[in-house]
């Protein structure tokens, strides 16, 4: 909710500045994310007058201007179209920044010609969209003045984060009544706002539109005011300036009227051409399968829970979300209908949320608008077309009755010290409740204002008076400690998070933390999306991550654009697949492993045994005997094949994948050279329950291992891997260890075959093995990789 100081002040009369509100409104609970001063980075453009416009030798399209900003005359080269000698704009000089780019003005040649700054358009200082001509100043501009003191920019805009249950503070209006409750100033009374006699209906000539609804549930009322003979020009200067601030783009008086008392009251209006109407207009519920061109320029498809607007012919309006553009004014409209209807909350969030269609007025009819403010709204808005664009109001049209029956609580004073932990007197607490709108009986019954559809207990209330104490006036009050040692808390799946994350960060990888949405062309590569989302913050957020590989890797990426030259990044978080989300950890490795020096030459890089040894790491953090891990298979479609493999926990459980990425994938990702890349599934690593508080007293031995030493010829393709388990396999009481340390092919092998020597490692238990014993070990390791076709090598 953004609003510009002077917007607010035409509400409160105070004398306060933007620091001293903004203060005040966190200290009740408005949360006030930014105050944006446009006039501080306007601070070097100033207003300046084209004496001269001489067409450009070199260009056809830019002109060389000389420039009066108040002091020396400068030349400036121009390729606006509306530049022309006599014309008053907005210079910025050299060493100005253009508030759209950022860009610092220099003196430079262009085309061959010096010039000195540049005449801005509003789109270049942030004012508005406009980028088609610079900036036309009225002939009375002072030359020389900072443009945006004369200009009254230097008010200051702030941004207040409003949550969803007060729908009250979506309008200044609601920001103000809270702000002079709170003590900071007075307010205004409305009518006194909109130079109003009273805020009473305008009594019009002629006879009402006919409106109707029949649907209560979704509209209970419609009240409606025709205006005939009206001009939709341009809407004053003074409300344009202040959509302006805001961010909102002026259209035409009439537009600009609805948006205006939508901001300013949080009361949501839509007007019709009448000339575009057929019939009367009816709130209903739609039609299964019934279409609207609504004014965003998209068509949509509604069903029969929705609330709509429509004449005899069609639909002109999703009700209280967004207007038909069949019906929508323009600068012909001659008559016009203004709608001032209350729609129920959960039926608007129903269907914005079916259509994804989001706009200013669903999130003011969802979080609902004041039932009691549609006279007092229809006759402001009605005001103001008739002072703006002229014409002839009718009388009033009213179909149905909105729902303003009071909720009465009882209430208790202590209960602000039991709850709020402050304690504040009876009679403050009445004060308080009293000013912000409240009526309290003499028996504490309290009757919340038509504008509080939050406000439904007693708890209610007494956060109310709190924050209007002060949030920071509550003391600190710490919780009673309980004697003894705190039971661990952290689940057996905490713990494993925890290991991990701590062993990838001491073994010198950065933690990364990426959107867990991603574009669908990155999540095909890994898979594909499983999950899509209905509303997405943009199209490169549309899907949840099937892989935390897409989001490292555009990291990496990043990166190495800014001249990286060694990239390591781990993430831990979740993937989403078809039937669960699971908690994985990933990271990539990318660029130099180590840097080139004496006795290399060239730096070395990363490859899939890097890969491996970081996974073996982590997973040993965990608990897991990597030793026993079979190495199985390629890890995927987006890895290097045959430099790929996953670790498993047995046949089926695999524990992670890792190897180096595919050519094609790393391409996609604008990452050169050898990338490794691993993901380890942290749900599929067995959780041991815990047995007691110590681990087993380690008992060394008595006696020394032995080791053996056996070279086998097998076949080329025979994996190391399955060699090394069948060897540990053939006796589980003698064989400790298994460890491949030599692999050779070519001369004295035969072609088709290669020689894997193993070192085994025999640990006696109770007596030193004879040579019986051994040769009987030995006969067993050598019938192990017969199994697999290997031969002993004399």
């Amino acid at each position: 909710m953004k609003f510009p100081l002077s917007w607010l002040k035409a509400h409160l009369h105070t004398d306060a500045d933007a620091d001293t509100v903004a203060d005040k409104l966190n200290r009740i609970g408005l949360e006030v994310e930014e105050i944006d001063n446009p006039a501080e980075k306007l601070s070097a453009f100033r207003i300046a007058k084209i004496l001269t416009a001489a067409p450009h030798p070199q260009a056809d399209k830019l002109q060389i201007l000389t420039v009066d900003a108040g002091g020396e005359l400068l030349q400036v080269v121009c390729g606006a179209p509306n530049a022309r000698a006599a014309m008053l704009g907005v210079f910025g000089p050299a060493g100005a920044v253009v508030p759209a780019n950022g860009m610092v003005l220099k003196v430079a040649a262009i085309r061959g010609v010096e010039s000195n700054g540049m005449m801005c358009s509003v789109a270049e200082l942030e004012l508005g969209d406009d980028h088609d001509g610079i900036i036309e100043l009225p002939d009375d501009a002072p030359v020389g003045e900072v443009y945006a003191q004369w200009a009254g920019l230097d008010d200051p805009v702030i941004d207040v984060s409003i949550t969803p249950n007060r729908q009250d503070c979506m309008g200044v209006r609601g920001i103000a009544r809270d702000l002079a409750a709170a003590g900071l100033g007075t307010l205004r009374p409305l009518h006194e706002v909109y130079h109003m006699d009273t805020l009473q209906p305008i009594a019009g000539d002629g006879p009402a539109p006919v409106v109707a609804t029949h649907d209560p549930d979704g509209c209970p009322a419609f009240f409606a005011q025709a205006v005939s003979g009206v001009v939709n020009g341009a809407s004053p200067p003074w409300m344009r300036d202040r959509l302006r601030a805001i961010g909102q783009k002026p259209i035409s008086a009439l537009v600009d009227i609805t948006n205006f008392i939508s901001i300013d009251l949080g009361r949501p209006l839509h007007v019709y051409d009448r000339a575009k109407l057929s019939g009367p207009l009816v709130a209903r519920k739609a039609t299964q399968g019934e279409n609207v061109l609504a004014l965003n320029g998209k068509t949509y498809t509604l069903d029969n829970s929705m609330t709509v607007i429509a004449d005899d012919i069609m639909v002109h309006d999703i009700g209280g979300i967004m207007g038909g553009e069949h019906s929508g004014v323009s600068e012909s409209t001659k008559d016009v209908l203004i709608e001032c209807a209350y729609f129920t909350p959960e039926h608007i969030a129903r269907t914005g949320q079916k259509l994804t269609l989001t706009s200013d007025a669903r999130q003011r009819f969802e979080r609902g608008v004041d039932p009691a403010f549609l006279d007092d709204g229809l006759a402001i808005a009605t005001k103001l077309v008739l002072d703006i664009c002229g014409g002839q109001a009718s009388a009033i049209a009213r179909a149905g009755s909105p729902p303003v029956a009071p909720r009465n609580i009882s209430y208790d004073p202590d209960h602000c010290q039991r709850l709020g932990g402050i304690a504040v007197s009876a009679e403050d607490q009445r004060n308080i409740l009293e000013r912000l709108g409240f009526s309290v009986t003499s028996d504490w019954r309290v009757t919340p204002p038509s504008w509080r559809r939050d406000v439904e207990g007693s708890a209610d209330l007494v956060e109310e008076v709190v924050r209007m104490v002060g949030l920071d006036n509550i003391p600190s009050t710490p919780l009673p400690r309980t004697d003894g040692v705190a039971k661990p808390t952290a689940t057996a799946m905490q713990k494993i998070e925890r290991k991990v994350r701590r062993t990838a960060a001491a073994r010198g990888l950065n933690e990364a933390i990426n959107w867990s949405f991603l574009p669908e062309k990155e999540a095909a590569a890994f898979g594909g999306g499983h999950w899509s989302l209905a509303n997405p913050i943009s199209e490169d957020m549309k899907v949840m991550r099937p892989s935390l590989l897409p989001g490292l890797l555009s990291a990496a990426q990043r990166n190495m654009n800014r001249g990286a030259s060694s990239v390591r990044l781990f993430e831990i978080g979740r993937r989403y697949l078809p039937d669960s989300e699971k908690l994985t950890a990933a990271f990539v490795l990318s660029g130099d492993k180590a840097t080139r020096d004496w006795a290399n030459g060239r730096a070395t890089k990363f490859n899939a045994f890097d890969a491996k040894a970081e996974i073996e790491a982590l997973l040993s953090a965990t608990g897991v005997a990597v030793e026993t891990l079979m190495v199985m298979g390629e890890a995927g479609a987006h890895y290097h094949p045959g430099q790929s493999a996953t670790l498993r926990m047995g046949p089926k459980n695999i524990l992670a994948a890792f190897g180096a990425l595919h050519p094609v994938t790393a391409k996609a990702f604008d990452l050169d050279g050898p990338v490794m890349a691993a993901e380890i599934f942290l749900d599929a690593i067995p959780v041991r329950k815990s047995t007691g508080f110590m681990r087993a007293a380690f008992t060394p031995p008595a006696l020394q291992a032995v080791t053996r030493d056996f070279a086998f010829l097998v076949a080329a393709d025979v994996a190391s891997g399955d060699l090394v388990r069948a060897i540990k396999g053939c006796d589980k009481v003698n064989i400790v260890a298994v460890r491949l340390f030599d692999l050779f092919a070519g001369q004295g092998v035969a072609e088709g075959q290669k020689s894997l020597a193993v070192e085994v490692t025999l640990q006696p238990l109770d007596k030193s093995y004879g040579d019986e014993e051994l040769k009987a070990i030995s006969d067993r390791v050598i019938t192990a990789a017969a199994k697999l076709g290997g031969v002993l090598r004399g």
